[in-house]
């Protein structure tokens, strides 16, 4: 099968949605088929130097989201080369630019596209004009009309589906979560970034890993450490990952004397993130905007247990204390980390954690995947909202 992916976002940039569909693409390129990729270009990927089967389109950061780019051009261009590779199915993974371009091209060669809904955009408003100009309403007007004649859309959680729902997308949906590598987080070694960060080895660490971005909420996470300190006597907290908030958290830190306590990292790469999540003892998250939460299934899979804010993804990934807990007010928060930290041994049934892990594995989620696309190709609809449930 021959499979164009279109996305306004790829790597070299750092975002769940990119690392989404590089597990994509590696589960479909190992099962035989051939995966293309229509992206925009970038300032850090040089012009001159061959990218395999990536195909990218002029673009311009996009508006008070400057590490994010829109294409501003290749609508015909981007048609001759799908027609020229004889694509047999379109899918999107973004509603603006290249998205819009996937449609136009899906329609043309008269083949399914399916659509990957990743962004809870309600969470994001601020990011354009302080939130003064787009209102949910025009959210909801907007997703709705981009799904319209999908042949298929994808929900990473149950929170998409319902969301899609709310706003009221008739195309069938199907809930597929996002699954990882289970081997690229299970054996890594540590040792030396202990040691690069002046953190002994018998010092108990908190680790959470995203974009450093004002609606991740890790404000609250910081609020909260001073009390997990009295505690835990000797307690690090290590923020891994770069963003516009944080300038403003490190101002935070400063004011509540915590420098020496909290670590920022700054933007890590991605093959190094796994001896990150090796060397921690707890991953938390008070973040209330996740709709498929990539990290927190990346630590579940470095062995990791994971302390994260309540809602419909999360209760249901962290159901069990083996795995990890959900808490809805600050006071919980502290509660759950403080008994991970001084009690992990109440918690390790490996069998449980185990099952957990299999079942986000990225095998999982290429197989569910594939799956979809032979079902949309063969004319029949995806799965509809409630039978989705069950393939979760």
């Amino acid at each position: 099968m021959n499979i164009g992916i279109f996305t306004d976002t790829y790597y070299p940039q750092v975002s769940g949605v990119a690392t989404s569909i590089k597990t994509l693409r590696e589960q479909l390129e190992s099962r035989g088929h051939n995966v293309y990729i229509f992206t925009t270009t970038d300032p850090k990927v040089d012009k001159n130097v061959f990218e395999r089967n990536i195909f990218r389109f002029t673009s311009v950061p996009f508006v008070s989201f400057t590490d994010r780019r829109i294409a501003v051009r290749g609508l015909f261009q981007a048609y001759e080369i799908a027609k020229e590779l004889n694509l047999d199915i379109v899918h999107t993974q973004t509603e603006f630019s290249m998205g819009l371009i996937g449609k136009f091209v899906a329609k043309n060669l008269k083949i399914p596209c399916v659509h990957t809904y990743h962004t809870m955009y309600e969470d994001y408003l601020h990011y354009v004009m302080k939130g003064k100009v787009l209102r949910p309403a025009h959210v909801k007007q907007l997703s709705k009309t981009f799904c319209e004649h999908m042949t298929g859309i994808i929900a990473p959680s149950v929170r998409v589906l319902e969301t899609l729902t709310s706003y009221g997308v008739k195309e069938p949906i199907t809930v597929i979560p996002t699954g990882v590598d289970i081997t690229k987080f299970s054996a890594v070694k540590s040792e030396n970034l202990r040691e690069k960060y002046q953190i002994a080895p018998e010092t108990p660490l908190l680790l959470t890993v995203s974009r450093v971005a004002f609606e991740k909420d890790i404000d609250r996470l910081i609020n909260a450490f001073p009390e997990i300190q009295k505690r835990v006597p000797g307690v690090r907290l290590m923020i891994c990952g770069d963003g516009p908030a944080k300038a403003q958290l490190e101002e935070q830190v400063a004011a509540m004397e915590l420098t020496d306590q909290v670590i920022f990292t700054g933007e890590i790469d991605h093959d190094e993130v796994p001896a990150y999540y090796q060397m921690a003892d707890l991953f938390v998250s008070t973040s209330i905007s996740e709709s498929q939460g990539l990290t927190f299934i990346e630590a579940l899979a470095a062995g990791l247990k994971v302390v994260a804010a309540s809602g419909p993804y999360t209760d249901e990934l962290l159901d069990d204390l083996n795995v990890g807990a959900t808490f809805e007010t600050p006071v919980q928060f502290v509660e759950q980390t403080v008994e991970y930290l001084l009690h992990p041994q109440k918690y390790a049934d490996n069998v449980v954690r185990e099952k957990k892990v299999a079942s986000i594995s990225a095998d999982n989620f290429g197989e569910a995947v594939l799956e979809f696309y032979q079902d949309c190709c063969a004319g029949a609809p995806a799965v509809d909202a409630d039978q989705s449930r069950e393939r979760i």
